[in-house]
């Protein structure tokens, strides 16, 4: 089953860290990682930036736009009255039909502020009760997973590269 997660962590340095407990997790075959991006959110900056290395070398551009989407479009949006609603509304519109709600964006822009972290998420083939249970160490709050068959196609097909 392919999983969209992202993970929160209540400090800049925690997604970080939990990414190389993902690679580690990923050596020992608790998971397979379709794709991942790191978002830190310095205390006292403006926007966070957002740390991608292409898992996959010939579909890395693809997954950039998502990552560019989820974390760049997502943070950039003006905070103050209706912009909020109209911003997330197209974000929702782009992502429509990959699993990834409006109101999982929402959430996302509301619980990832300055100080903290995520780490965005696909994967293939993965044990989350174990996974999770490794990211608990780094404390952890899971925002959003699972997609249905359908979504994952979409997904796949709109951001993965066919």
């Amino acid at each position: 089953m392919t999983t969209f997660t992202v993970w929160k962590y209540d400090d800049a340095g925690g997604a970080h860290r939990a990414e190389q407990t993902l690679k580690q997790a990923e050596s020992e075959g608790l998971v397979e990682i379709v794709d991942h991006a790191v978002l830190t959110w310095e205390p006292g900056a403006d926007k966070p930036e957002l740390h991608h290395e292409h898992d996959s070398k010939k579909k890395g551009a693809a997954w950039g736009g998502l990552w560019g989407l989820l974390g760049g479009a997502l943070f950039a949006i003006p905070v103050a009255g209706a912009a909020i609603g109209i911003g997330i509304g197209a974000l929702a519109k782009a992502s429509e039909g990959t699993g990834i709600s409006k109101e999982d964006l929402e959430r996302i822009q509301d619980e990832v502020t300055p100080g903290t972290s995520a780490l965005f998420l696909v994967t293939d083939h993965a044990n989350l009760d174990r996974l999770g249970e490794r990211f608990q160490a780094h404390d952890s709050t899971l925002l959003s997973t699972n997609l249905t068959e359908a979504e994952r196609d979409t997904l796949l097909e709109t951001f993965g590269g066919g």
